[in-house]
């Protein structure tokens, strides 16, 4: 596998207070995103198109982001986004978009696929746990992917740095792993052929039949469990909590067909079935009673603006 390349990093438009970065170990999970080729680049690329499956998990995400789009003009973060498959969407129309990224290779692609923007991102290259930016600098902070589980150790002062970029009033999108996902015992046991039909039905007709049943672990082909820390929700929202935030929305991605890609297909293939299955998947995603199993949950925290002669929110230096 090739070394990290020599090309000089990206200029960085902000300097913060944050210590010295110190190069992540060879075993740490941050580390293997150094050694990243143009291989793996297109992989990533790759992860979130092509099938039923890759387009409800990146569509999900879409909505999501779409819903907390900030409405007054600002600048916005994105941390850890790769090769930028949801980086149009980060902040709003008129942000200033600098992303985050420790892979030099991510970030010639993110440069490629955004060149023909009218306003592209600022590329800086270096690591989340010790951001070169001042606090209270962005009005939203984005970390998708699983930024928080490959951070490991370093977890909860990388989310305690980023929750201190966050100007009062601003927001910090989050997604996290809380364990192997999950689906609906009641979809997966209808025909495949079913799907698209019951998905004809408003959201309120199929949601009821979808609860009484419950839901079961997906399987899994091979054991994920050392791939990378995973999170409950709950100690997401304990530690945003100390910091000052306030929750808008939290949401269990794709709870019911899960990753049943066979029984996707179908409601792939009709545009009204395809929309009901989103609904679905974000009205059932929003119970807490989903989010213990969840393969990714997806948190929109508010920084709570300060009132006159309150202490200001603690951080973890």
């Amino acid at each position: 596998m090739p070394g990290p390349r020599t090309s000089p990093p990206p200029k960085v438009p902000f300097r913060g207070s944050a210590r010295r970065p110190v190069p992540p170990s060879p075993e740490s999970g941050r580390h293997r995103f150094l050694e990243w080729d143009d291989y793996r680049v297109d992989r990533e690329w790759k992860r979130f198109e092509g099938t039923p499956l890759r387009d409800l998990y990146r569509q999900l995400r879409e909505r999501f982001l779409e819903r907390h789009r900030p409405s007054t003009a600002g600048r916005a973060l994105e941390v850890g986004p790769g090769p930028g498959r949801f980086t149009s969407l980060v902040g709003g129309p008129a942000d200033r978009i600098i992303v985050l990224e420790m892979s030099q290779a991510m970030l010639r692609r993110l440069r490629e696929s955004r060149e023909e923007e009218g306003r592209p991102p600022s590329l800086v290259q270096g690591d989340a746990v010790y951001p070169p930016f001042r606090t209270g600098t962005f009005h939203q902070v984005a970390l998708m992917g699983n930024v928080l589980g490959f951070a490991e150790g370093d977890a909860a002062p990388l989310l305690a740095r980023m929750a201190g970029l966050v100007e009062p009033g601003g927001r910090l999108l989050v997604e996290f792993v809380c364990g192997p996902g999950e689906r609906s015992r009641y979809l997966h046991r209808l025909p495949t052929g079913a799907i698209a039909r019951l998905l004809a039905a408003p959201v309120r007709a199929v949601e009821p039949r979808v609860l009484r049943e419950g839901f079961e672990p997906v399987p899994h082909a091979r054991d994920r469990e050392t791939a990378f820390r995973k999170f409950s929700v709950l100690e997401v929202e304990a530690q945003l909590r100390s910091e000052g935030f306030d929750f808008r929305e939290v949401l269990a991605v794709a709870p019911c067909l899960g990753n049943d890609a066979a029984r996707l297909a179908s409601p792939r293939e009709s545009p009204a079935a395809w929309a009901h299955l989103l609904d679905l998947e974000e009205s059932i995603g929003r119970r807490p009673d989903r989010m213990r199993s969840a393969a990714a949950v997806l948190m929109a925290a508010e920084r709570v603006p300060l009132r006159s002669g309150s202490a200001p929110v603690r951080t973890i230096k």
